[in-house]
Formats: structure tokens, sequence, C-alpha cells
């Protein structure tokens, strides 16, 4: 177990975690949402501390991460646990295990570990990912610390469901994040995502203002969250924000506890990308489709193929630094 970074001390040896929006308050031997921090004597504790329940080698563009780092590697790990409780998570077996477990699972893995492996299978970054890495926020600083100082990056994919001191304590570690933006309704976040939507909004304005590379991904779930002004205001969101944000829109595929809506299809997929574009969003990515060009990299400015994808690989890149080769345009990241 580690003491908890981010909680406040309360009366009658209460505490409120102050990692997430949740700011759960917790009483003595009781634990958050998430099910991985506990009081303990009036102390808060990560259980999941170097317990890792999943870790691989990713492409990068797994994250998906499409302007950070192109072409390189990704260490990733995770914990079990999660603040949220979507209906239609991909990892539920993982990210909602304490729901149906006593103690969580994992193996010890010490942030030592993690960043000699990252080294040794020559990745270029570490990333915090498969459940929400917010609620092993400790762990995860502590391994982004002694990354940073062997030249990695940090990576952390998330549904942004966190407070500004967790920002904080993110700058000049998290190189990069990929936030959810799940939906435009408080319905759909409160209904679907057990959370809720402003948080989520501000967590994007703030890490970008703090200098964090930003990317956003939408799940487009059919009768949820797909209707024409929805996504719209996804996209006039993210560019009121930014333009420069790449967005990636998703298709759904049925699983967990939402296996009765059908899959997204091609069609929408394309719609959601047409209205992005239209918006004026200068990168935005269909992916999660088979066969599809809507993954590949364009400048903004005259049209030029610049990244070719297919699914996690990427086929052809004729960027040279952050500009493209045709119009000399400055492309957005770190490329």
């Amino acid at each position: 177990m580690k003491e908890a970074y981010l909680y406040k001390h309360l009366n009658e040896k209460k505490v409120r975690c102050d990692l997430c929006a949740h700011r759960c308050i917790i009483e003595e031997d009781k634990s958050g949402i998430c099910k991985v921090r506990k009081n303990i004597k009036g102390k808060l504790y990560s259980l999941v501390y170097e317990k890792v329940i999943a870790q691989a080698v990713d492409p990068i563009e797994k994250k998906p991460l499409y302007h950070f780092l192109p072409g390189s590697k990704s260490y990733s790990i995770a914990t079990v646990g999660c603040n949220f409780t979507c209906l239609n998570c991909q990892n539920y077996e993982i990210s909602q295990y304490m729901y149906y477990h006593d103690e969580a699972a994992g193996k010890y893995y010490s942030v030592d570990n993690v960043v000699s492996d990252a080294i040794f299978f020559e990745c270029n970054s570490i990333a915090y990912t498969y459940t929400e890495p917010t609620i092993f926020f400790e762990y995860a600083i502590d391994i982004a610390k002694i990354a940073k100082s062997k030249g990695l990056k940090n990576v952390f994919v998330t549904n942004g469901f966190f407070t500004k001191q967790v920002i904080d304590k993110m700058s000049g570690l998290i190189d990069a994040a990929n936030i959810d933006l799940k939906s435009m309704n408080e319905n759909f976040y409160k209904n679907i995502a057990g959370g809720r939507l402003k948080p989520v909004l501000s967590s994007i304005e703030y890490a970008k203002q703090k200098g964090i590379w930003i990317e956003l991904t939408t799940l487009i779930i059919p009768t949820l969250n797909d209707s024409e002004k929805e996504i719209e205001d996804i996209a006039k969101f993210i560019k009121s924000v930014d333009e420069n944000i790449p967005w990636h829109i998703s298709a759904f595929y049925p699983t967990y506890k939402l296996t009765s809506i059908p899959p997204t299809s091609i069609k929408t997929i394309q719609k959601a990308y047409d209205i992005g574009k239209s918006v004026g969003l200068r990168y935005v990515y269909g992916g999660n489709i088979p066969k599809n060009n809507l993954e590949n990299t364009y400048c903004y400015n005259c049209g030029e193929l610049l990244i070719e994808r297919s699914g996690f690989a990427i086929i052809k890149n004729v960027l040279s630094g952050n500009k493209c080769p045709k119009c000399n345009a400055q492309i957005a990241g770190v490329l």
C-alpha cells in the first residue's frame, strides 16, 4: 500500500480524496467509488500501488495518439479499478474488478522495473492506460519521475475526470494525454458512465493550459450520442479550446452491459468526421472501422497526405519535423 498524495483529513477520522472530481468523503475502513483507495485509521491509502494487472508494448497509435511521437512504442501498464462505471467498458474485467472481488488483483511490479522494462523494449514512452490512471495516480507519478530522468515520455489515457490538483502534479511529468470526451450531455455521463460532464471539460481546458499535449476521443454509440447536434456540439467545444487538438471518433461495438445496441455504422463515423472538419477542426480521425482512409494525417492547409496509416501501423510519413513538405505549414504535435 501507499499513502495517497492528494487527500484531506476530516473530522471523526474521515478523509476526502482529492484525486478525481467525485471527491469522495470516505469513512474509516471504507473505500471510495473506485474501490482501490481506502481509509485506514484516518489515512487514505492506494490499494494498487506497484500492483500491475496488465502490461504490454503498444504502438503509440493504439492510445490513440497520432500527433505524439508517431510510429514509436509505448510501454503500457494498468492496475485494477476505475472511478467510472461505463456500461460499455471494453476492459470491464479489470476496470470493474473491485465491484466483484474483495481484494485487488495484480502482481508486484516496482516503479523501477516498469522504467527498466520500457527501456529494454526500446519504448519512447510509458502509457498509463487500459483502466483509469487517476485511480493509481501515486504509482503512475512515481514511475513518471524516474522515466523523465531516463529520457522517456509519459502518457495518460484517461476519462479526464480529475481535479486541478492532479493536473498541477502532472505538469512537467505527463507529456501527453488522450482524454475521452464521451458526450456533451450530462445525462449520458450520469446514466452511462457514472460521472459528470463539466469536470471533464474543465480538465481538457486546464491540461491544455498547462502544456500537456492533448488528443480527444469520442466513442459514437447509436441512439445515445450519435445525433448530428451532439456531434457538432462536441466539435465546437474542441475548437473553442484549440482547433489543433486531434479528435478521434471511434465506432462502438456491443459489450459488457450494452449488448442490445448495434455497432456504429461506417456512415455514422464518416458523418461525424465531416462535421468535425466543417466546424473547423484541423485534425479529425475516424477509427475502429475496417478499410478506411480516415486514420491518415493530412495538411490542414494544402491537403497533402503526411502520414498514411493502416490500423496502428504507419505506412508512410513524409513530415520533416513539424512542417508540411509541400506548403511548409506548421503541423501541431510532438512529431
